[in-house]
């Protein structure tokens, strides 16, 4: 039996291999098939509202809403500018943050560009002491509706 099994084995290597290999080779991928890249940012994508944003913490979204209160915060670490939606600092209920690494990415300050308008800022949400908010590295993230 091992002799025989031996022998199947063999066969294979010799013979089944190489034809498996050809056949993969000779396989193209379908003009269909499309592989995923970054989720788009597009005005299609379902919005949410600030206050519903909690419930979608870990999940891709479009949060909208009218910037309560902006700050740039100049002397702290890292200058984090933070927009807050629909109510203002402190009582905030969501908050859109981009770090100062990032601020020279957009042609005038985000705090004052965004102040009062409605925006719609697409990203990944998370959460910061309790409360939702999406990390802007890019400016395309924010449309102003």
């Amino acid at each position: 039996m091992r002799k025989t099994f031996h022998s199947s084995v063999m066969l294979l290597i010799l013979f089944g291999l190489p034809s498996i290999a050809y056949a993969l080779e000779s396989i193209t991928p379908s003009p269909q098939l499309r592989i995923p890249g970054p989720i788009p940012l597009s005005s299609s994508q379902e919005t949410i509202s600030p206050e519903d944003a909690a419930k979608f913490i870990g999940q891709q979204k479009t949060v909208c809403g009218t910037v309560a209160s902006a700050h740039y915060a100049a002397i702290i670490k890292k200058q984090p500018t933070s927009l807050h939606l629909n109510k203002p600092f402190p009582n905030q209920v969501f908050t859109v943050l981009i770090w100062g690494s990032d601020r020279d990415k957009f042609e005038k300050p985000p705090e004052t560009v965004y102040s009062g308008k409605e925006i719609c800022v697409t990203g990944m949400i998370q959460s910061c002491q309790g409360r939702p908010e999406i990390v802007v590295k890019e400016p395309g993230q924010i449309k102003v509706k």
